[in-house]
């Protein structure tokens, strides 16, 4: 009886299921304890600190709003992500093509996108994506190519949208309202978290529409959250970035893009920090193209089940969520507080590298089985993308200025796309042992450069006052 409700995976995917699953509960059960004791040593010592209490409760609310939308915002992202492949190979449509013009609008949009959100607004910015987003998944119950063409042009335009306009949003709010910087690596934290979290749920919610509404039902129910997540960004406060009086709209724009780049390239640690993004996030983005088929290339007893796997995964970037701030006192001690971020970064993106040379390796020169390999080095991955998601995160914070901060993130996204794009075409012609090796050197550039701004000074690049 029990073994018809169970699903029909193999032993070894259920093994790594399992071992996931009790690896998240026992760091969620520590991560529970360690700050409820936390929380009691805090209020043991300051209970005359009144107006740093006011404070705390007024950034536990403002975090609580920004992650509320976060979280829909994911879950529905996720849930068209994981199945855009299952419907496009339905509709007999060139997949590549699609795939490659999203990447491509990513690139040409990504220069303008961020002064047009600097200036007209992140509120507003975060509503149009939202717009964007139904009208995407809309467009995609339509089996003509040119409708999904265009989706994919709007698809990049809104992906940007949602790596910008929203940490924008939140990081200049965070600043407006007085809360402390330290304090802003809690939010990217609970992000990772709740961004893995929401990946476990999407595979689940989803499997769930299409089994009942077919391939489209994950785009209906993206659809729904959606338009839940518009709702709740209608109460959110509007900011925007640099603005001048008695500016004309199209010359503030105009000056805008052009602070934005000149500020990219006059200041070598804006710069770097671009290029640390665009290594890692596209060594990331070039892994998640590479797991299925290698796993699927080791012939594994029963099949590779990829939502059990794709979980497991997940859970590994949860755990790396939950972990980052009990790492972060520990860099401080070893390096000064205002590297300790810093070095933190140069460890997880090493270990990181570690992980995909491994696989590499073990392609290259192991006749027989790497299974039990793989899998666990893509775990070690996955957890270093949950750590370095706040890590990058609060660093962008550290380095770029509120003045400009979606067009700076926006420049970013223009090397990041080129580095997807290639990464994607080099899975097509080169074995699969030599793209784990160039994910690898990615993360181990990324070191590197970022080492490099390890300095015995911190704040915001070139020591300017933040606008």
């Amino acid at each position: 009886m029990l073994s018809s409700v169970l699903p029909d995976w193999p032993e070894w995917a259920m093994h790594l299921l399992r071992t996931m699953g009790i690896s998240l509960a026992c760091v969620a059960f520590f991560s529970h304890f360690a700050g409820a004791a936390k929380v009691k040593e805090t209020s043991e010592k300051g209970k005359e600190d009144v107006a740093r209490k006011k404070l705390e409760l007024e950034f536990d609310s403002f975090r609580r709003k920004y992650i509320s939308v976060y979280l829909v915002i994911m879950l529905a992202d996720w849930m068209q992500g994981t199945h855009m492949y299952t419907l496009y190979l339905s509709y007999n449509v060139n997949i590549s093509a699609l795939f490659l013009t999203g990447f491509l609008s990513g690139a040409i949009f990504a220069p303008f996108l961020g002064s047009l959100v600097d200036k007209c607004g992140r509120k507003r910015s975060c509503i149009a994506y939202c717009v964007l987003e139904v009208i995407i998944n809309v467009m995609e119950h339509y089996q003509h190519f040119p409708t999904l063409i265009v989706g994919r042009i709007l698809g990049g335009i809104s992906t940007n949208l949602l790596f910008s306009a929203f940490e924008s949003w939140m990081t200049t709010e965070h600043h407006k309202r007085g809360f402390p910087e330290a304090w802003l690596s809690t939010t990217f934290s609970a992000a990772s978290i709740g961004n893995g979290t929401m990946a476990v749920c999407a595979g689940i919610l989803a499997q769930l529409l299409e089994d009942s509404l077919g391939h489209i039902g994950p785009f209906q129910g993206a659809i729904v959250l959606t338009i839940i997540a518009l709702i709740m960004i209608l109460e959110w406060d509007e900011n925007y970035g640099d603005r001048k009086e008695g500016d004309e709209f199209f010359t503030s724009l105009r000056n805008q893009f052009v602070d934005g780049w000149s500020m990219t390239f006059s200041d070598s640690r804006i710069l770097r920090m671009g290029f640390v993004q665009a290594l890692s996030e596209g060594g990331m983005y070039t892994f998640v193209f590479m797991w299925v088929p290698t796993l699927i290339s080791q012939n594994p007893p029963g099949g590779v089940p990829t939502g059990c796997v794709f979980s497991s995964l997940m859970m590994a970037i949860t755990i790396g969520g939950i972990i980052f701030p009990y790492l972060q006192p520990f860099f401080t001690r070893i390096a000064s507080k205002s590297n300790a971020t810093e070095l933190s970064a140069v460890i997880v993106y090493v270990f990181a590298s570690i992980s995909m040379a491994l696989p590499s390796a073990c392609l290259l020169f192991n006749s027989g089985s790497c299974l039990t390999l793989l899998l666990w080095s893509f775990i070690h991955v996955e957890i270093c993308v949950g750590l370095f998601l706040p890590l990058a995160g609060t660093l962008r914070s550290k380095y770029v200025p509120d003045s400009h901060h979606a067009a700076i993130l926006n420049i970013f996204r223009l090397p990041l796309n080129f580095v997807v794009v290639l990464g994607t075409y080099a899975t097509d012609f080169l074995d699969p042992s030599y793209v784990f090796l160039l994910i690898s050197c990615c993360f181990m550039i990324a070191a590197i450069l970022q080492a490099s701004l390890l300095t015995k000074t911190g704040g915001i690049a070139s020591g300017k006052k933040r606008k």
